[in-house]
């Protein structure tokens, strides 16, 4: 049974009995054949079937009604449901879509953050303004009961979803199979649009989580192509402010900034949590941004790991210490991880870790032009205020509290 609650009305509301019916229901059968999607993970038993949305020709006029309509109310009116709505993005998107007057209906589960550490009380204080509703995004059947019971239908779904680990069968369970229940479970209560938060480094695909990602994503767009009357954003945006800070008490110590090579490996346009989360607000109604791939950097010039450290010293006021660490170091470690996974597949999560690390160190979270196969900084768009610096200077007056890496952290 799922509960949904609205804290800032101090009220609890308890699931309706009745069951919810809508004329959207008859858009799912579950029992079609259909050709197999691109990537798929050998890690992750799946059942295709249970999953595949097909497109009813009777209901289209319904479904572009109802698409035209939610963009022409105002936002009071749009009920948009979040999922990874306790995330490091997600409580950002939450208050920038209550800050901007629309019904918000936040998914999350009963025990959030980092290992689980925040109580349903912690959620419904952060959640502040949303309607809260507990459920579990990783089961479709208790997700679709959860919006059921809400007693509504949905306009738009926006999905921060990210997996906690990176690990191989979390990117998966996440990154793809919790993503596709929360398009299905809105869709069958009304969605007509749905906004993803995808990762820039998905244009080359190296990972687990970014095979994963590609895969709903592709299976979002093919979505969209059958139905005139459904409509996707997907985001993907640079690296994250909390993603470069990691070293600011280190420097701020007299220690060392460490980077690989020489430091000019990679380079990023990072974007700060409001900043990205104002760009996903707007992703809800503005019709320039509808069936887009969105690629979003933060202002300013990109920025190499040298100069983010040179910019970490200037603050601090202290001569510049680098420790340069060669990148066959990383590359010596997986390829025994590797070998190792081959006789203990038990470590395939380790392995994926030194993967991801050294994808970082040397991938540059810019567009990739496919013209020149090169990063390419003037190709990347800017949005947004904030900036690096300032968050760095932030940090080291405050510390990095609320900015932390949690199960998502590699060193």
């Amino acid at each position: 049974m799922s509960l949904c609650l609205s804290f800032n009305a101090f009220t609890v509301h308890s699931p309706k009995s009745q069951t919810h019916k809508t004329r959207f229901s008859s858009l799912f059968i579950n029992q079609i054949q259909v050709k197999p999607a691109p990537f798929t993970s050998k890690s992750i038993p799946f059942n295709v079937e249970r999953f595949k949305l097909v497109k009813a020709l009777a209901t289209k006029p319904v479904q572009t009604a109802v698409s035209a309509s939610f963009r022409n109310k105002n936002p009071k009116d749009i009920n948009v449901l979040v999922v990874g709505s306790t995330g490091y993005i997600g409580k950002f998107v939450v208050k920038e879509l209550i800050n901007r007057g629309f019904n918000v209906i936040a998914i999350a589960r009963e025990r959030s953050g980092i290992r689980g550490k925040n109580s349903k009380e912690d959620t419904l204080s952060d959640l502040n303004g949303a309607n809260v509703c507990f459920s579990d995004v990783t089961n479709l059947d208790i997700l679709e009961n959860s919006v059921k019971n809400l007693g509504f239908p949905i306009d738009v779904v926006v999905s921060c979803l990210a997996s906690r680990t990176g690990g191989v069968k979390d990117s998966w369970k996440i990154d793809y199979e919790a993503t596709k229940n929360s398009l299905v479970a809105g869709k069958n209560f009304g969605a007509s649009h749905f906004v993803l938060l995808s990762a820039i480094c998905v244009q080359k695909p190296l990972l687990e989580f970014q095979r994963a990602k590609l895969k709903f994503e592709a299976e979002l767009m093919e979505e969209a192509e059958g139905d005139d009357g459904f409509t996707y954003s997907i985001v993907r945006p640079t690296a994250f402010f909390k993603s470069l800070g990691g070293q600011v008490d280190l420097v701020k110590d007299g220690k060392p900034y460490v980077m690989f090579g020489d430091g000019k490996l990679c380079a990023c346009k990072p974007i700060s949590e409001q900043d990205l989360a104002s760009f996903i607000a707007d992703c809800v109604l503005k019709e320039d941004k509808i069936n887009q791939i969105l690629p979003i950097g933060g202002p300013g010039k990109a920025l190499t790991p040298l100069e983010q450290g040179e910019m970490l010293f200037k603050l601090v006021g202290k001569e510049p210490k680098f420790l340069k660490v060669p990148i066959g170091i990383m590359d010596f470690a997986i390829g025994i991880l590797d070998f190792l996974v081959k006789i203990f597949p038990s470590m395939e999560d380790a392995a994926e870790f030194g993967k991801i690390g050294r994808y970082y160190a040397a991938e540059s979270m810019l567009i990739l032009d496919p013209e020149t196969g090169e990063y390419s900084a003037e190709k990347t768009p800017s949005y947004g205020t904030d900036t690096l610096e300032e968050f760095f200077a932030r940090v080291l007056r405050e510390g990095m509290a609320g900015q932390e890496l949690g199960e998502q952290s590699i060193f």
